[in-house]
């Protein structure tokens, strides 16, 4: 500090000012009754706390949810024991856990049964004398020769700041996810180091932080000029306010309240990020206690939030309602449902099938589609387009007709037109406008998918093949002969009138599986000559055959060692997969079922593989790449009951238990496989979450040649970069996609919670299917390993199977 600074009255006044407002603090920190070194607490229910000498805060553990339990401090002497402070939100212990002061002079929360430390109260530089649990509910540590504690869990905020608590620069309180969810949420209130204070949502559940636009910030008070922040003050009087870094005090948007002795104070930023000051009487009258709101920033949340990222108040095509005490509330507009019925705050999804843009859903669209009317409502951050000198009938119309259009506002002769995900929703009494609400009539909810391929993958028509798309992946990816075999084949193809009416006669045969002699099968493949790749359940061969006098080229699948007495499953599993028409499945021709042979034959793929187009020369650009994911993803929900799950029925016995049978390219093959546990549809939605890898990284597997052994299995590459929080080292050399990183990381965690070992653990692809669209919310994954009771050659690295 200058000495002209030491000689200004006026600094040394607000530094006098600023003493005597602090005083109460230190007079408060004297009182207290000491925890030893040795100490410890349990989560066991009589192992009691460690209270404060006034008994008004006690620190110890407080049960939740799933016989879970959080290090925290609490109000001790009121009927709710209301948290102010928790240790380990993301983390909770279970039952068991203990924390201790070690004579060593740690202060450690560890799982007893497995030996994993759950949290640690820093490093503390200095000798421990004891710990103390103070009357102004500052839990702190005491050093040998130290002038200030070791630490205090002051200095280290959750949600909630006490009166003589003080924010420094770059300290952060982080609301919860949800009222009875202590896993950090959606909002910071932070002091950067630029001397600002800001309220911010950020990216969830990124555990990085990834600030989005500010909803409050205190430069908007002073005009741009900077605000100079040093500390941000709770005293004992209850009043909240700025210092700046010359002494001076700055209030927020509120002015001081009238001191008062008889009620308790907390500040607490809520899981809907509203940072409110509540006030409690520390005295029984006879009546309901409760807390009350004595005034909370910003008054309106819902409109405070303006920001292009994030959802907003709400979750993603819901909207915000104010409520009468500033908090907000969550509602879905006509149409939609809740993601999760019991958590209002987790967004809405569309019930009913939304319109495609596919020639079934535009023709005479107002038989299958409506438009409801909500007034004043809007989603004013997801506008794509702006129409002029409209009535609201035009607005209708031109919305009605475009098939990405989801929701029209209609305002002053002007529409905007908008598409999901909608964020950012709010109810605002002053809008004076109607928000349209495309939905499907009742009774025509069997629209098909929208076609999830990109362009890049489609040619021009040709008369004599199928156009097609999602063609075998053969050698490269077992997933894609596992979908062969279950005619689990994307594909879009459009046909000409012409050729229709040409093979009218053949599509009537096709519309009836052909069974075909061994003979027959030999002859169309030329003795099995031309293997085109090989599964985990056989081979395939190409062939061509004959029917109506025009030569169909087909592939040629040879089961291994299925039951010798299972002609009645066989046939039963060929039936149900030739029973399954859908435009984005390739369709089951025939099959053979002479002596111990079973053959399968399908539709060939005539274009070139995926694997070719990820892996070759020239590549599918980073959002292609997101569209071809998203579009299989779609494909599989309609799939699901015919994957290799049913086709795994055929094999013999000792193939389904063992791994006698399997021989799937290592690093794509489900854990289950392996182990004498029964196999399910999750086994695709690990292969999809390995595929899922491929695509957004747009590279193989297993690539032994990398050199380091991490690198070479890529679902272990890509959980270590997760991990460690270099994402970026996945596609270093992909502008687009180091550019969209928010994106990446979710697909990343989508695939590491499709890859789970434990089966249990990975979601239905409908969840995936919705997590990548971005109407359910992706939470942070475990590690896929943690469960492993048999790696094997599933496995390929020993920090897989330990991190």
């Amino acid at each position: 500090m200058s000495s002209v600074a030491h000689n200004n009255p006026l600094h040394f006044f607000y530094r006098l000012l600023l003493l005597l407002h602090l005083l109460p603090i230190f007079a408060v920190a004297q009182n207290y009754r000491n925890v030893s070194l040795g100490s410890s607490l349990t989560t066991n229910i009589n192992n009691g706390s460690w209270v404060s000498p006034s008994g008004e805060f006690a620190f110890g553990f407080r049960p939740i949810e799933n016989d879970q339990f959080l290090l925290a401090i609490w109000f001790d002497k009121i009927p709710d024991k209301t948290m102010v402070w928790c240790a380990n939100g993301d983390k909770p212990a279970p039952r068991g856990s203990k924390v201790e002061l070690t004579t060593r002079g740690s202060f450690v929360l560890k799982d007893p049964a497995q030996g994993i430390e759950l949290w640690r109260a820093g490093r503390l530089s200095g000798t421990v004398k004891y710990a103390a649990m103070l009357d102004n509910g500052n839990f702190v540590i005491e050093g040998e020769n130290s002038s200030s504690y070791l630490w205090e869990s002051f200095k280290q905020p959750s949600d909630t700041i006490l009166p003589s608590q003080i924010m420094e620069m770059n300290d952060v309180l982080y609301s919860r996810l949800r009222e009875n969810n202590y896993t950090r949420g959606r909002f910071r209130l932070r002091l950067p180091d630029n001397g600002n204070f800001v309220l911010n949502p950020v990216a969830f559940p990124s555990q990085t932080e990834n600030h989005y636009e500010a909803y409050y910030n205190l430069t908007w008070l002073t005009g741009s000029v900077p605000v100079n922040v040093r500390q941000f003050v709770f005293n004992e009087s209850g009043n909240i306010y700025i210092v700046r870094r010359n002494g001076s005090i700055m209030n927020l948007t509120w002015d001081n309240i009238v001191p008062t002795k008889d009620v308790y104070y907390r500040a607490t930023l809520n899981f809907d990020g509203v940072f409110t000051q509540y006030s409690h009487p520390r005295e029984s009258n006879g009546t309901s206690q409760r807390w009350s709101i004595v005034r909370s920033i910003p008054n309106n949340i819902c409109a405070s939030i303006e920001g292009r990222l994030g959802s907003g108040a709400c979750g993603y095509n819901s909207y915000c309602i104010l409520t009468s005490d500033q908090r907000s509330s969550c509602e879905c507009p006509p149409g939609y449902v809740f993601l999760d019925p019991n958590d209002r705050f987790a967004g809405c999804r569309p019930d009913f099938i939304l319109q495609t843009c596919q020639e079934e859903d535009s023709r005479k669209v107002e038989d299958f589609f409506e438009l409801k009317t909500l007034k004043n409502v809007d989603w004013p951050t997801s506008d794509y387009e702006s129409l002029n000198s409209y009535n609201e009938q035009d607005c209708r119309s031109s919305c009605l007709n475009d098939c990405l259009c989801s929701i029209a506002l209609f305002k002053d002769g002007i529409c905007w037109k908008k598409k999901l995900p909608l964020p950012n929703g709010r109810l605002n009494p002053a809008l004076n406008g109607n928000a349209l609400i495309k939905v499907r009539k009742d009774g025509n909810l069997s629209a098909q998918p929208m076609n999830p391929y990109p362009p890049f993958l489609e040619t021009k028509k040709d008369r004599s093949t199928l156009i097609l798309v999602g063609s075998v992946l053969l050698g490269s990816s077992v997933f894609f002969n596992f979908l062969f075999l279950a005619a689990i084949f994307l594909v879009f193809f459009f046909m000409e009138k012409r050729l229709r009416k040409t093979n009218q006669a053949s599509s009537v045969l096709r519309s009836k599986l052909r069974s075909f002699t061994y003979k027959e099968l030999e002859e169309a493949t030329g003795g099995f000559k031309e293997e085109l790749g090989r599964g985990s359940f056989g081979i395939v061969y190409k062939g061509v055959t004959e029917e109506m006098g025009l030569r169909n080229y087909v592939a040629v699948k040879k089961l291994d060692k299925v039951f010798r007495e299972g002609e009645k499953e066989f046939k039963t599993e060929v039936n149900v997969i030739g029973q399954t028409h859908h435009k984005n499945l390739v369709r089951l021709l025939g099959f053979c079922e002479e002596g111990q042979n079973r053959l399968l034959v399908y539709e060939f793929m005539s274009n070139s593989s995926l694997a070719e187009h990820l892996f070759g020369i020239s590549k599918p650009d980073w959002n292609q790449r997101v569209q071809i994911a998203f579009g299989i993803s779609r494909g599989l929900i309609f799939a699901a009951r015919i994957s290799d799950f049913g086709l795994a029925k055929l094999l013999m016995n000792d193939q389904t238990r063992t791994t006698t049978g399997i021989r799937g390219t290592r690093g794509y093959v489900a854990p289950e496989w392996f182990r004498n546990t029964p196999i399910t549809v999750k086994v695709d939605v690990y292969s999809f979450g390995v595929m899922l890898l491929e695509i957004i990284c747009c590279r193989k597997s297993i690539e032994l040649e990398l050199g380091e052994e991490v690198k070479a299995v890529l679902t272990d590459w890509a959980y270590d970069c997760y991990r460690k929080g270099k994402l970026q080292d996945l596609v270093e050399n992909d502008e687009d996609a180091m550019n969209d990183m928010r994106r990446f990381e979710r697909l990343v965690m989508i695939a590491i919670w499709c890859i789970q070992e434990e089966p249990s653990l990975r979601p239905s692809m409908k969840k995936v299917t919705q997590m990548l669209e971005g109407v359910l919310e992706v939470s942070v994954p475990p590690c896929p390993y943690h469960f492993s009771t048999f790696l094997g050659d599933y496995s390929s690295t020993d920090e897989a199977k330990v991190s």
